[in-house]
């Protein structure tokens, strides 16, 4: 199989794409971050995957476009295109400037819409292949300190729904999913911008990138289900966000969500000018950040949704033997 993965250098796209090498794919790894992208590369070939690394910023359609026809030309057929790559800043929003407002939204959301666009341009004639949207619990519910990523996540869901119904409208094979993640363990919180009086973290509870890349395989292979919930925290976010916007989610974060996204230590008054927003950190940031002390390795959910077949299967058969039973007393 041919896989695209976009943010592909570092957090969940680096650990996605360790995870489709498992499987023996060949994966075209996008990203701006040239170091990254070769480390990935060589994870990728270690693993058994074929790699090809392509220097991409996804905020500029002509090189998605690029990407995807080197990816084609020197891979073979897309199968698989996972839009991954995301940019954001950690600040209220009078202290975001517009430029940074733009740039969010030109990573985050315009960059699944390039993808997404570029992947379609492919699979339409042939009728087939799978497009994932990396989204998230911030999908649904917007937070404090992350309004231009909450607003672009929740862009995409818009933009994603519009086109599922587009292609069963024509019928299409072409299959297109999300998968809404919880905090992760990223190496997102120590490149991110900020303008916040202590570091950024990941809000309780955190998962491994692991599990977000488990997930989005998952996902990739069973693409009928239209949206994918990983973690428990995902799950209350969302259903909360439905049942009790105002009482659970906005008093709660108002109330939370400041220092929920801090840690006690004062932030590096240089990190304006190391951060990824608007040109790569150099050097190879791997998948994880700093919080692996606190970090779940696994979700129930996405064990849950991996083995639902099975589970199923025994439930029935537990179900039919109790009825035996019964009907054997009679």
């Amino acid at each position: 199989m041919v896989t695209v993965i976009t943010g592909a250098s570092a957090g969940v796209g680096r650990a996605t794409a360790r995870e489709f090498a498992r499987r023996g794919d060949a994966i075209a790894l996008l990203a701006r971050n040239e170091d990254g992208l070769e480390a990935a590369a060589r994870e990728v070939r270690d693993l058994g995957g074929r790699a090809l690394a392509i220097p991409t910023d996804v905020a500029d359609a002509a090189q998605v476009e690029a990407a995807a026809e080197r990816a084609t030309r020197e891979l073979g057929d897309i199968d698989v295109w996972v839009n991954d790559a995301m940019a954001s800043i950690l600040a209220p929003t009078w202290d975001i400037e517009p430029d940074e407002f733009r740039r969010v939204t030109d990573v985050t959301y315009l960059g699944q819409v390039y993808g997404t666009m570029a992947a379609l341009e492919r699979m339409r004639p042939r009728d087939a292949g799978t497009i994932v949207q990396v989204g998230s619990a911030l999908a649904y519910r917007g937070i404090p300190l992350q309004s231009a990523y909450c607003g672009a996540k929740h862009a995409v869901r818009g933009f994603t729904d519009s086109l599922r119904t587009e292609l069963m409208h024509e019928q299409s094979g072409v299959k297109i999913t999300t998968v809404h993640l919880p905090a992760l363990n990223t190496t997102q919180f120590g490149l991110v911008r900020t303008r916040m009086p202590r570091k950024p973290r990941p809000v309780a509870p955190v998962f491994e990138p692991e599990v977000a890349a488990r997930a989005i395989v998952w996902a990739s292979e069973h693409p009928q289900r239209r949206e994918h919930w990983v973690a428990g925290s995902t799950v209350m976010t969302i259903l909360g966000s439905r049942l009790a916007p105002g009482w659970v989610g906005d008093r709660y974060l108002a109330k939370t969500g400041f220092d929920g996204q801090q840690t006690d230590e004062p932030a590096d008054e240089r990190r304006r000018e190391t951060d990824y927003l608007f040109e790569p950190v150099p050097g190879d940031h791997g998948a994880h950040g700093t919080f692996g002390d606190e970090a779940k390795p696994r979700s129930r959910e996405v064990w849950l949704a991996e083995h639902r077949s099975a589970i199923a299967a025994g439930l029935a058969a537990g179900a039919a033997a109790v009825a035996g039973a019964a009907l054997s007393r009679r």
